[in-house]
């Protein structure tokens, strides 16, 4: 079974394939938005559907297959930028019929934790999900992944990266931030907002940015609000490991691939006597690979539409989703 993945939730249309649950390969190209600006939707989807068709012949020469040769076509159905997800939908509409085979609604936020548990060989972790518009700590209960933490607002990739913008750091905010923390010589105190096992985000970015007005030095205000984010990040997880005794803490999406994170996620790991397993960066981002490999998943376990019933859905809570594929990945990995 050849299944064709189409990622176009926010800034990155991408396609993957996979081969009888094994990554084959996948392309994307990147929306960047015009210096000083975020993300328009209308201008995502346009990009989207200029190179939609460019990356679709790139993938299948690439890895020598022919449109006829997929089997299953899935699609990252939400949550994500209404314009953006519609291409992808359309195209994945468009393939299935022509191909008349199934076509697969993918929710992207599943998505990287499935990919994340294929790429780390783990069966029943609790994972942190972090990007540019996911925080979430989840672990898998009763058919579906149940949320232990999240963000009330923002999430915290979109919130360093809004700092990032509006002090002129560009895109994307992450990494840009970290760097210019590293010339800091120490922080300065910032709030913590936590309520219960929620976090809020939109506030540290307001804090952050009052303090650059007031004359702050920049690379100060960098260290000290990445170091407050992650650190917001730890205590709730460790409360979540506290709680569900899980053994294995995997850490998706694109934020995972801070290395300042990663330190913060170790010791955690270190304490508690957990195994911290981190997606790679190739699948850390928005990825095709990801929509085929859950997209695989689930039509092996009996989720699969019509083309007429291809909708997406901008929001659509992580914890709504039944994953009755769960323990098929556990069957190639052990935990070990």
């Amino acid at each position: 079974m050849l299944v064709l993945g189409v990622e176009s939730t926010a800034h990155t249309f991408s396609l993957g394939l996979v081969k009888e649950g094994r990554i084959v390969g996948q392309v994307g190209r990147t929306y960047v938005p015009p210096h000083g600006a975020g993300i328009h939707p209308r201008e995502a989807a346009e990009h989207h559907s200029r190179v939609a068709p460019q990356l679709l012949k790139q993938l299948l020469d690439t890895y020598g297959v022919r449109l006829s040769d997929i089997g299953v076509v899935a699609y990252a159905a939400g949550p994500g930028l209404g314009p953006a997800l519609r291409i992808g939908a359309v195209l994945a509409r468009a393939l299935a019929i022509k191909l008349g085979v199934p076509i697969v609604p993918v929710h992207h936020g599943v998505a990287h934790i499935e990919v994340a548990r294929f790429a780390t060989s783990t069966c029943d972790p609790l994972v942190l999900l972090i990007s540019g518009g996911h925080t979430v700590i989840a672990g898998f209960s009763e058919g579906r992944y149940r949320v232990f933490g999240e963000t009330l607002d923002v999430a915290i990739g979109n919130a360093i990266d809004m700092f990032a913008r509006e002090v002129g750091l560009g895109f994307p905010g992450v990494p840009a931030v970290e760097k210019c923390a590293e010339e800091a010589g120490g922080v300065v105190p910032f709030p913590m907002p936590i309520v219960g096992q929620d976090l809020s985000y939109a506030g540290l970015t307001t804090y952050a940015l009052k303090l650059v007005k007031e004359g702050a030095p920049l690379p100060v205000v960098c260290k000290s609000l990445v170091e407050a984010a992650y650190y917001m990040l730890a205590e709730v997880t460790e409360r979540a490991i506290a709680f569900t005794k899980k053994r294995h803490l995997v850490v998706a999406g694109g934020v995972a691939r801070s290395r300042r994170l990663r330190d913060v996620l170790f010791h955690i790991g270190r304490d508690y006597g957990v195994d911290v397993r981190i997606v790679p960066d190739e699948y850390a981002g928005d990825n095709g690979a990801m929509i085929a490999l859950t997209g695989y998943y689930a039509y092996r376990g009996g989720v699969y539409t019509t083309p007429e019933r291809s909708f997406v859905r901008q929001r659509w809570r992580l914890d709504a989703v039944e994953v009755p594929w769960f323990y098929d990945l556990c069957r190639d990995v052990t935990d070990k």
